[in-house]
């Protein structure tokens, strides 16, 4: 089994007007992937390198802690 198999991945989200945005924080590698769902049910997502940063700038930013299922349902295209 390689290193990168035990990542606990974080999770967080932040809910806007028009959309709402759920982001994967690699936490060893700073990779990650963030998903912008609309209310029409389209939804982009983009694979994003980040810096140490990260988890202050999301704070900032306004972002919370979210549960990995939601994200992940949304990824699978089942919500």
């Amino acid at each position: 089994m390689t290193k990168g198999n035990n990542i606990v991945h974080q999770y967080f989200r932040k809910d806007f007007e028009e959309f709402k945005v759920l982001v994967k924080v690699n936490p060893i590698q700073f990779k990650g992937t963030e998903i912008t769902i609309f209310p029409d049910r389209q939804m982009q997502m983009r694979d994003i390198d980040f810096d140490e940063q990260i988890f202050d700038e999301l704070k900032e930013d306004g972002f919370v802690e979210c549960n990995p299922l939601e994200f992940n349902l949304h990824l699978s295209g089942l919500v």
